[in-house]
């Protein structure tokens, strides 16, 4: 009856705030919805719409005083901060929960992440580990059969309540029969594998049943979603080096052993293709966005000898294969691209956005314009500064790149401010916005 209730509760709230947001602006968030859709997908058509759409990239342990260990271990203050925050800035797309259960990942005995709240203290942020997941000489195995690879090799490694996936036979051999290997689920490391899959998975429920479909709310509320589901995924080296291979091992792999990098790019985005699903055009939000983060492409981790053989080809593959099936690729340059930024141009006019972290904006526009849609963002030392300057940083970014559209902004906000100087900033921003 706790998830009844919690549903119940969730209804009853968004039912409020659909009232109180009609109330205020005089228009249904349908109508709201409408506009800030509108409003982004003109941008990624490269035409010109009314104003240039705001994203805020979710941060409410910074702007309402929650450690960050709520977003794993109290879930429903998380879904009202995350709320709270798209209501008070009020951006053209918002992002839902990025989060998971603590209590799950604990469980598991999860090898490559830390959380705060767990391993880590409550006001740390998340960390990824790497590691070599998958061996040098392991290359062979993963081609030949992925499936067993990930079951009994990759999964024992990385979760230590699946340790016990390791001693099962392979899975290519269970064609004679899957009794002949039953008597392995009665010994008591199976029975306590069993044991923390329930836990976990329970764990899990709960913390998704207090979440809510959070970002079908928001859109109830009036507001697009950053990203959709389905898709293809990221970019297969970075799936490869930071997933599989880890940072150095795949670094050296592209030296001692270049045909199986290449391989394995190619293998991932094999499967990726077969997995993914068509955008439905009949659903909420269209042009449907996927959200692709790219990290290893940059010139800090390779040459551009090295993206143009391992990294590009099958990132091209992916957004291609994306805009196919009728999503809009999202690609994150998270770090420093540079002119490599131009690899975009090799893809449809009109067809994807290209995200710039650490580049330039006014660079990529200048590369990308007329093109490709950018969201650009401000340099990270401006956080730490005051909405002043990152209001004339805006300003001077509109003036320069914001003719003729093409362009959406990631507005960050600066640490350490009230959140209603916040939002004075980033209305101020909108009204400069404005075409």
């Amino acid at each position: 009856m706790t998830g009844l209730r919690s549903s119940q509760a969730q209804k009853t709230e968004i039912k409020a705030l659909r009232e109180t947001i009609q109330q205020e602006t005089s228009k249904t968030p349908e109508q709201l919805y409408e506009e800030r859709e509108k409003r982004v997908r003109e941008s990624i058509f490269l035409k010109q719409p009314d104003r240039i759409p705001l994203f805020v990239f979710p941060d409410p342990c910074v702007h309402y005083n929650l450690s960050q260990s709520v977003a794993y271990y109290d879930p429903l203050a998380w879904r009202q901060a995350l709320i709270r925050e798209v209501l008070d800035f009020e951006p053209d797309m918002t992002a839902g929960s990025f989060s998971t259960s603590g209590e799950t990942l604990a469980t598991l005995d999860v090898k490559n992440k830390l959380w705060p709240g767990g391993p880590l203290p409550p006001d740390y942020e998340y960390q990824f580990i790497e590691g070599e997941w998958m061996k040098e000489d392991e290359y062979d195995l993963f081609l030949k059969d992925p499936s067993d690879f990930m079951i009994r090799y990759y999964l024992p490694r990385l979760y230590g309540s699946l340790v016990p996936l390791a001693k099962l036979p392979s899975i290519s051999l269970m064609m004679n029969g899957f009794e002949g290997i039953v008597d392995l689920f009665s010994t008591p490391e199976f029975r306590k594998l069993a044991r923390a899959l329930d836990k976990a998975g329970r764990e899990l429920k709960k913390y998704r049943e207090a979440m809510g479909d959070l970002q079908e709310d928001l859109a109830l509320l009036g507001f697009p979603a950053f990203s959709h589901s389905g898709g293809v995924g990221v970019a297969p080296f970075d799936v490869l080096s930071s997933f599989l291979r880890g940072m150095k091992g795949s670094m050296i792999d592209m030296y001692r052993q270049p045909a199986n990098v290449i391989k394995a790019c190619e293998a991932i985005l094999a499967r990726r293709i077969a997995m993914a699903t068509p955008a439905d055009p009949n659903t909420r939000g269209n042009p449907k966005r996927v959200f692709m983060p790219l990290w290893r492409g940059d010139k800090s981790f390779m040459s551009k000898k090295h993206f143009d053989k391992f990294y590009w080809p099958t990132l091209k593959k992916t957004m291609l294969a994306a805009i196919k099936l009728g999503y809009v690729p999202m690609p994150v340059f998270e770090a420093h691209f540079g002119d490599r930024l131009e690899c975009m141009l090799e893809l449809p006019k009109g067809k994807a956005v290209a995200v710039v972290e650490h580049m330039d904006v006014i660079q990529a526009k200048e590369i990308l314009g007329g093109h490709t849609c950018i969201i650009g963002n401000v340099p990270k030392s401006l956080r730490y500064t005051s909405p002043k300057e990152v209001l004339t940083y805006y300003k001077d970014l509109i003036k320069e790149c914001g003719k003729d559209g093409g362009l959406m902004l990631n507005i960050s906000l600066p640490y350490n401010t009230p959140v209603k100087e916040l939002k004075e900033m980033v209305n101020t921003i909108k009204e400069y916005a404005t075409y």
